[in-house]
């Protein structure tokens, strides 16, 4: 009788305690937030969702999609406009003037080439 009365009140005890390591993994929770956070940023920037996703590859596709879904429906509500992305124009005028360039200097290097011979 005591040791089934032991039993019973240890499972009691048991039963409120975290256990460290038995729970959720912090860092799941913490990726899954940065995930929908994504996704309300991208929408904010009205960024379509399949940019989104190319764009992070990594975040989880439901995650960034319900944080996209929820800004979705926030900006509706709030009557808010959305902002153009600025850095991706800017990153894609970089890159096509250092191929400019490149290509340049890869031209003078030719002509350098054929002026010797």
């Amino acid at each position: 009788m005591t040791s089934r009365l032991l039993i019973l009140s240890l499972a009691l005890l048991l039963a409120a305690c975290d256990i460290p390591g038995m729970g959720p993994d912090p860092r799941i929770a913490q990726r899954e937030a940065d995930a929908k956070a994504i996704g309300g940023a991208c929408r904010h920037a009205q960024r379509g969702i399949e940019d989104c996703y190319r764009l992070n590859e990594k975040a989880s596709k439901t995650a960034v999609f319900e944080g996209w879904k929820d800004m979705d429906q926030y900006m509706r509500e709030n009557k808010i406009e959305g902002q153009p992305p600025v850095v991706g124009k800017a990153e894609r005028e970089e890159i096509i003037e250092d191929k400019k360039s490149s290509d340049a200097g890869k031209d003078k290097a030719d002509d350098k080439v054929a002026a010797k011979k």
